[in-house]
């Protein structure tokens, strides 16, 4: 029964994931990459500064959060780094298949998190903002040590992100205690409502679907450190957490999401195999169809 009731939960996500797999044709690539582009400048951005503002957050929150998601990056960039002998050649296309296994779906957290509880939005927003400028600067910086991009460019590229900059606008405001006006925030609030959408529509429109045919030692190994290892090493450390908290719940399903969508743009952009990253955007986008729900169950029946 608590099985049916997560899937059910996911169902809508991932019938807009295949909505816009039935509309890949009915816009051009450009088009495609166009709302990319507004997502990524734009509209995520004003998701992350919504969620992180619109409720004061304790500095308390930050130090248990912060941490903790750090530690769940750092995981999953060393258990994907054993892959490095089966994957390719030249550094930088392993460097752009290697970030599929620490970066995260942010659209996919925030789909997921009501499932649980809608209270856990607020401390994911927290996570996902603490998480966003260390996941970008590890893959700029193992990206760059495979091409000639200068230390400056590099830091100039992580210091110009705007899941960055919205992610430290959002938890600026959050730590300080002062709410904005409501019609201050409601520009963002609107913004951040279709930031889910398209962004589902757009996995679904670029989404290679017959990817899993394709699941190589490589691919299968990081997949299987993004969707399986590392929740299961989060979930036992979980267990020594005091009981009735709700960071086992936070902690677990961030360690659990796929991939993030957009991992094959910053691969295309420093000249790495664009289509192995997209391929393994695609399998672990699918897989997780299957683990997020038996993961979000687990966490129901052990902490909730």
């Amino acid at each position: 029964m608590i099985f049916a009731t997560i899937l059910l939960g996911l169902i809508p996500s991932f019938l807009m994931v295949a909505i816009g797999g039935l509309m890949r044709k009915r816009l051009s690539p450009e088009a495609w990459q166009g709302l990319d582009k507004l997502n990524f400048e734009i509209l995520f951005p004003a998701l992350l500064f919504f969620a992180a503002s619109s409720r004061p957050i304790a500095p308390g929150e930050v130090l248990r959060i912060g941490p903790a998601v750090w530690g769940i990056i750092a995981l999953a960039l060393a258990l994907g780094y054993l892959g490095r002998r089966l994957g390719p050649a030249r550094f930088l296309d392993f460097a752009g298949a290697w970030q599929t296994s620490w970066r995260f779906n942010t659209a996919i957290a925030f789909v997921a998190v009501p499932t649980l509880t809608p209270e856990l939005l607020g401390p994911m927003a927290i996570a996902i903002g603490m998480a966003v400028p260390v996941a970008n600067i590890l893959a700029v910086s193992a990206l760059s040590r495979g091409s000639s991009l200068s230390p400056v460019a590099t830091l100039a590229k992580v210091l110009s992100n705007p899941f960055l900059l919205a992610s430290i606008a959002g938890l600026a405001v959050g730590l300080s205690g002062y709410t904005l006006p409501a019609a201050l925030l409601a520009p963002a609030e609107m913004l951040a409502k279709a930031a889910i959408p398209i962004a589902l529509l757009s996995i679904g429109a670029t989404m290679n679907w017959r990817a899993l045919t394709r699941l190589d030692r490589f691919n299968g190994f990081l997949c299987l450190v993004r969707l399986v290892l590392v929740p299961a090493v989060v979930f036992a450390s979980c267990l020594l957490l005091p009981q009735g908290s709700t960071l086992p719940a936070v902690f677990i399903l961030f360690a659990a999401l796929p991939t993030a969508s957009a991992a094959h743009v910053l691969a295309s952009g420093f000249g790495a195999d664009r289509q192995l990253v997209a391929t393994l955007i695609a399998q672990s986008t699918l897989l997780a169809a299957f683990t997020l729900p038996l993961w979000i169950l687990a966490i129901k029946l052990v902490f909730q």
